[in-house]
């Protein structure tokens, strides 16, 4: 999977949060496969995989996470196959690319957590709620990134939809039908002997689509979770870090029409690029002038 625009994939630049979601999946993957491989050399065969899914992946029974409430959010660094890490990554390397030219680095890792988190909370209601599941709910458990690619892919293809990629074998292909061609797979699975992980998919893709249209509105749903991490740091941290983050810097959105000719900077410059984005939208990327292109591109590292 790879941009049609040889151009736009070279103005890509290496970001710190993708690098690090990407690193932290393959580092856990990595590290269990080593353990896995010692237990074995001791004759212990399994001890690795079982222990990281008794302690990493989120348990579908209640019962079982009132006792680990944090694996709703291990579970999504958790991976035990080469080529279901292979393929999340994948996905998450090339259309997180896309996530952070359109709506910014920070917005990257709030949405991959939630999304992670949604996926969760729709496995357990549903294997809580219908009979269907009643018999696995006990042992049921859920692993793995998906929920979170999911939402990322979603979000980035409900905000441009009709942005293009070229993929092996068929060509240029809008955003917003793959995005539908993942969902649709998803939900006639639900009751498929993986009806756990599509069913987190689900909630990672309902994620997605509705932060992609409350953030063109100005709002933004996920904004918890750096709120909550900032939080959880500062239990860590020193009174002196404490103090240097009362400094806030905001950023508004604003409205998208209707401004005056006093409009502030930040303002007129999320103008700019609402309506760089609604010329993609309408008419593609390669619509866009080598300068809109520059501008799209810069704005998204300030997000």
């Amino acid at each position: 999977m790879y941009n049609q625009n040889a151009g736009f994939s070279t103005n890509f630049r290496e970001n710190s949060v993708l690098n690090r979601l990407l690193y932290a999946n393959v580092a856990v993957f990595l590290i269990i496969q080593l353990l896995h491989l010692l237990s074995k050399l001791f004759k212990y065969d399994s001890v690795a995989i079982e222990f990281a899914k008794n302690w990493l992946a989120v348990p579908a029974s209640l019962g079982n996470l009132i006792y680990k409430p944090w694996t709703l959010f291990s579970y999504m660094f958790l991976h035990l196959e080469f080529m279901h890490i292979l393929m999340n990554m994948l996905i998450l390397y090339f259309l997180g690319q896309l996530f952070v030219q359109f709506l910014g680095e920070r917005k990257l890792w709030t949405v991959y957590i939630a999304g992670g988190l949604a996926g969760a909370l729709l496995y357990i209601i549903f294997f809580n709620v219908f009979p269907l599941f009643s018999d696995s709910l006990p042992y049921s458990k859920a692993l793995g990134a998906s929920a979170s690619v999911m939402a990322v892919v979603v979000g980035v293809a409900t905000y441009v939809p009709n942005f293009s990629i070229r993929l092996l074998f068929l060509g240029n292909i809008k955003l917003k039908y793959i995005a539908i061609f993942f969902f649709v797979v998803d939900f006639f699975n639900i009751a498929s002997h993986n009806a756990g992980g599509h069913i987190a998919h689900l909630g990672g893709a309902a994620l997605g689509f509705f932060f992609a249209r409350e953030w063109r509105k100005g709002k933004d749903i996920t904004s918890w979770v750096g709120t909550s991490w900032s939080a959880i740091k500062s239990l860590f941290v020193g009174s002196g870090v404490r103090n240097k983050s009362r400094m806030k810097v905001k950023y508004s959105k604003g409205k998208r029409r209707g401004y005056t000719d006093e409009m502030a900077p930040e303002k007129m410059k999320q103008k700019k690029v609402d309506e760089i984005l609604d010329k993609i939208s309408k008419s593609g990327y390669d619509s866009l002038s080598k300068d809109e292109k520059d501008f799209l591109f810069k704005a998204s590292q300030n997000r």
